[in-house]
């Protein structure tokens, strides 16, 4: 049976809920993965009235969609990230400057948030942990394995908590494995699941781009993680290394042709998202495919649209015989 294909709301926030639904539902998409900021789902409410779940539910019906995750990127961010102003703008103003303020307010609120999933009936918060050693990855000045050890472990006991609150509601938690996380590549990613004893709370959001730009094979990071694959974003890059750029981005802006990697619509970068559907076929991957739309060279609408007919067409199920099974003799 072919997976749900959905759409993160993340970068449709600034469109009012039903009229983010509303689009979602004329562009194809059976779902949404709904962001917790603007006003697409207040996790308080969530949390404790069912009339506002009621309300939430009956948008996404009118419109043809369903829920099967919330995201947590941006509180998930400020639980584990070593402070700096950027962060502000995660949490409210109130608390802006305020970094032992914005991390006990995140914790709460990632917490809120597993208890608006399962309020929701989603089993999947999708997110980020944030990393307060993210700054040493290149080792100089000089990093010793103590500090980095340090690191994991700060995460380990910030999180641990946190996870016990998922665990008492039922719903998991799909860390996207990305730049500036504690886990942001293959080898962080085992790490992380080997501090936390292989805890099967936490898993991954699996998305391809941020591992091809980080010279990661999502194929092979597929395979190996099957098991820890919670939730799946489908998201696309293009390589651009051309002798002049890095795959560090320069401080340029995202869109900007010189960079050496952009986020693309997909279909229009690199990834091969046909051995991605091979590989979570043969995962028993059942969840949603879940469109993150980030595309600066792209008008949204024509771009998203565009993404759900490209990955549907790709949404295929494993075969259940074998293809020369025919040709045996009686």
């Amino acid at each position: 049976m072919p997976r749900p294909v959905t759409l993160f709301t993340g970068q449709w926030a600034d469109l009012p809920f039903e009229e983010a639904c509303k689009l979602i539902g004329s562009m194809g998409y059976d779902g949404a993965e709904l962001a917790t900021w603007g006003d697409h789902m207040d996790v308080h409410k969530a949390a404790s009235d069912p009339a506002y779940v009621a309300g939430r539910k009956e948008i996404l019906e009118k419109y043809g969609l369903k829920c099967w995750a919330i995201s947590g990127h941006l509180t998930g961010q400020c639980v584990g990230d070593l402070w700096d102003p950027r962060l502000d703008g995660f949490a409210p103003a109130s608390l802006a400057g305020k970094p032992e303020e914005i991390r006990k307010w995140a914790i709460e609120e990632v917490k809120m948030t597993a208890r608006a999933a399962a309020a929701m009936g989603c089993k999947v918060v999708t997110g980020f942990m944030g990393s307060p050693i993210w700054k040493y990855w290149y080792s100089f000045p000089q990093t010793t394995e103590a500090m980095v050890e340090e690191g994991f472990d700060e995460i380990v006991r910030l999180w641990t908590p946190i996870f016990d609150v998922f665990d008492e509601v039922g719903v998991k938690f799909a860390l996207e494995v990305h730049p500036t996380e504690i886990a942001f590549d293959y080898w962080t990613t085992k790490k992380l699941f080997g501090k936390f004893k292989d805890r099967p709370t936490l898993g991954i959001n699996y998305d391809p781009s941020h591992l091809l730009w980080n010279m990661v094979d999502p194929l092979v990071f597929a395979r190996d993680f099957a098991e820890k694959i919670y939730h799946v974003h489908v998201k696309d890059v293009k390589l651009n290394l051309d002798g002049r750029n890095g795959i560090l981005g320069s401080h340029i802006e995202f869109g900007n042709t010189r960079r050496g990697w952009n986020f693309v619509s997909p279909g229009h970068g690199a990834v091969d998202f046909d051995g991605i559907i091979r590989e979570l076929n043969q995962a028993g991957y059942e969840g949603p495919l879940s469109v993150e739309w980030e595309d600066s060279g792209m008008e949204r609408v024509f771009g998203a649209t565009e993404a759900c007919a490209f990955i549907r067409r790709l949404n295929f199920s494993a075969s259940n015989i074998a293809f020369d099974s025919a040709l045996a003799k009686e």
